[in-house]
């Protein structure tokens, strides 16, 4: 109880465990709260939830309360799988990929990411699971880093061409990115063109947090 109420003050560490993928994870009181950051971002809980929520707003909570099939690529703690089952209600089925064993041991063990029973967490690479999968999803959420650094797959045409084949017609794509100089942003503005170059998507964007984060949403609607 100490602890949190001093963490309205500073942030106040709770432990810090090491990653192979992101050097270290380290939970925190923050306000109150405990949230997972890596050495230089927050992955989980904290201002990342906030931008996801963003995401989640724009799509339309009503909307996707009536979805059946969500995956989510980088799941971290999972927060956004906290938002999707308790303030959403989704009720249906969610996919979870994440790659860094260890920041799932600490999301069971400090977040109790396993108490939702309508998650199925795969361990694995998020490109090898859009490549290979033979499901289609409602709502694809992208959360995929290394600390602060991106893999260049997300932005490869193959990929994205790839969700476009298990993205079902009426669905939608929330990926969470990091612009922190010209050239990323130059990488997401060339996204943005090749995505809506793809026959009935419709790609927009929006900042977050100081523009350091930026939301690429995407709805996919095919006149069958």
């Amino acid at each position: 109880m100490l602890k949190k109420l001093l963490s309205y003050i500073i942030p106040i560490k709770i432990s810090e465990q090491p990653s192979n993928f992101s050097e270290k994870l380290e939970i925190s009181y923050n306000f109150g709260k405990k949230v997972l950051d890596s050495a230089n971002t927050n992955y989980s809980y904290g201002n990342l939830q906030k931008i996801l929520r963003k995401g989640l707003v724009a799509v339309g909570f009503k909307k996707i309360s009536k979805m059946d099939y969500i995956l989510v690529l980088g799941v971290a703690a999972g927060s956004v799988i906290e938002t999707l089952v308790n303030e959403i209600k989704f009720s249906g089925k969610i996919t979870g990929v994440e790659i860094d064993t260890e920041i799932i041991d600490v999301a069971n063990n400090f977040f109790c990411l396993q108490q939702f029973q309508n998650f199925e967490l795969i361990i694995g690479d998020a490109s090898d699971f859009v490549l290979k999968t033979k499901r289609n999803f409602d709502l694809i959420i992208i959360d995929v880093f290394l600390d602060i650094e991106m893999p260049s797959f997300l932005f490869e045409k193959f990929f994205i061409s790839r969700l476009d084949k298990i993205l079902n017609n009426q669905g939608y794509i929330i990926f969470n990115t990091i612009v922190l100089n010209k050239k990323q942003q130059q990488r997401n503005d060339d996204y943005l063109i090749f995505a809506n170059s793809i026959k009935g998507w419709f790609a927009k964007n929006i900042k977050c947090f100081g523009d350091h984060n930026e939301l690429i949403i995407v709805s996919k609607k095919t006149i069958l």
